[in-house]
């Protein structure tokens, strides 16, 4: 059996050609769209193992030229872009499998091998362009293992259920598989279930009719009908009350819902994707998670990766925050090399999370533009303040907290804030100094001139925090 092989690195197709070659393939390799086409003019082979980009095109773009000659062959994707967005087009190709680079040499013989075997149990056929702006960033190894999940799920409407810490981005996954498969232009309704009341539980997720209980002033319709066609994310799955767990399992088994007071029983067509931050193994053993709910929403598990795991991904992570700060008003700030890769050394405990909270933090606070590592660290160790005087509250937390509170006007957030944060900065420098301007300026690292009118606008008096 032959198979063609094209890529543009002779090294890569040297080593692609040996590995096949072993497998029992004969191995035809070009290095260009161009000639991939004149090939397949010309013979018939068992499957294509295909570079993205290539010396004259994009070898996804063109694959429709392929299809129209060989539309039962078998196609295999590489690529050096590991992005979800080219996981997406490869799949939307209808591609066997997609491998980003670099790759296991051997498990891409095995799939070649498994391609030729099952050739015709994959179709051709073009598909809707995928939603691009997606929020998943990262192209290390653990991402792109999620992204081959994401693109298996697309196609059909088995239930997903979602692993992993809290700030993982467990709801973006959620969003990215509703937006790419084929129920997007149907409602996405996610639903937090450990943060609805027990007793409320049922009228959420199934509505209620008017007048069932007090206060049900009016029909409503439940989670289950805001999302009919499209898909219902039930988050925090973990910590559903025990007794909403057989109603919700009722719910899945039948694919039928009754309002609460109704007598109808109404059909509901919803793709689940529930997710958790819970080890639910243990419990399940201790009696607070049913079993058979659990084999219902765990057809197929995806789990997210902690960020101190996958920290070649943060760089692109911060750049990316950077860019929405700015997008949303904030300072636009750049991150030296120096920075980034400091960046990447921290834990991170709330992963991703966490880390576009300070970056937000960053972005408003930063004293110049271009972000050094000096720079960084100084935000680092001011990140957390002192939790024997401050009761554990963090900078992030203030912030948010003043914002929330005074709410400046649109266009006057950063000056707004900026000063708030000054005031009480320059009186505990001058209270640590005695109301020594010099030394305050020394402290603080600012030009004395630069003190006295900030002191002056903020109409802080150093005699008052003078010894």
């Amino acid at each position: 059996m032959s198979v063609l092989l094209v890529e543009d690195d002779a090294s890569i197709a040297l080593v692609i050609t040996a590995a096949l070659e072993a497998e029992g393939f004969a191995v035809t390799g070009c290095d260009s769209i161009a000639e991939r086409d004149r090939l397949l003019g010309e013979h018939v082979y068992a499957a294509l193992v295909t570079d993205v980009m290539l010396t004259d095109g994009d070898g996804i773009e063109t694959l429709g030229a392929v299809r129209q000659v060989a539309p039962d062959m078998p196609i295999i994707i590489l690529s050096a872009q590991n992005t979800l967005d080219t996981a997406v087009r490869a799949s939307d190709t209808g591609a066997f499998e997609y491998f980003p680079k670099p790759f296991d040499i051997d498990e891409l013989a095995r799939t070649v091998r498994q391609a030729v075997g099952n050739a015709s149990s994959r179709g051709g056929g073009e598909e809707d362009a995928p939603v691009a702006g997606l929020p998943l960033v990262g192209r290390s190894a653990p991402m792109q293992a999620v992204y081959r999940m994401i693109t298996r799920v697309l196609r059909n409407d088995l239930t997903v259920l979602v692993l992993g810490e809290s700030g993982t981005g467990k709801e973006l996954v959620a969003e990215a598989i509703h937006q790419l498969g084929h129920r997007k232009t149907r409602p996405f309704v996610a639903v937090n279930t450990a943060a609805i009341p027990a007793e409320l539980i049922e009228s959420e997720l199934f509505g209620h009719e008017k007048g069932a209980f007090t206060g049900a002033v009016a029909r409503h319709a439940g989670k289950f009908e805001q999302a009919q066609g499209g898909t219902l994310f039930l988050d925090e799955i973990g910590d559903m009350p025990l007794d909403a767990q057989t109603r919700l399992l009722r719910a899945l088994q039948s694919g039928r819902i009754r309002r609460v007071g109704g007598r109808e029983e109404i059909a509901v067509d919803v793709r689940i994707i529930a997710a958790t931050n819970r080890d639910l193994a243990p419990m399940i053993a201790a009696g607070t998670f049913r079993e058979d709910l659990y084999y219902r929403l765990n057809v197929v598990p995806i789990t997210l990766p902690p960020l101190r795991e996958r920290p070649d991904d943060v760089p692109s992570l911060a750049r990316h925050f950077l860019q929405l700060a700015a997008n949303e008003g904030l300072h636009r700030r750049r991150l030296s090399d120096d920075a980034a890769a400091l960046l990447a050394r921290q834990p991170w405990r709330g992963n991703v999370r966490e880390l576009r909270n300070f970056i937000y933090r960053l972005a408003l606070l930063a004293r110049e533009d271009l972000v050094d590592a000096e720079g960084l660290e100084f935000l680092l160790e001011s990140s957390v303040a002192d939790p024997d005087k401050a009761g554990g509250a963090t900078l992030d937390t203030a912030v948010i907290g003043w914002l929330n509170e005074n709410r400046p006007q649109s266009g006057q957030v950063y000056d707004a804030t900026l000063a708030a944060l000054e005031r009480p900065l320059f009186i505990e420098a001058l209270r640590r100094t005695g109301g020594n301007q010099l030394r305050a300026a020394e402290y603080l690292g600012i030009n004395r001139n630069t003190l006295r009118k900030r002191l002056t606008d903020l109409e802080i008096d150093p005699g008052e925090l003078q010894r």
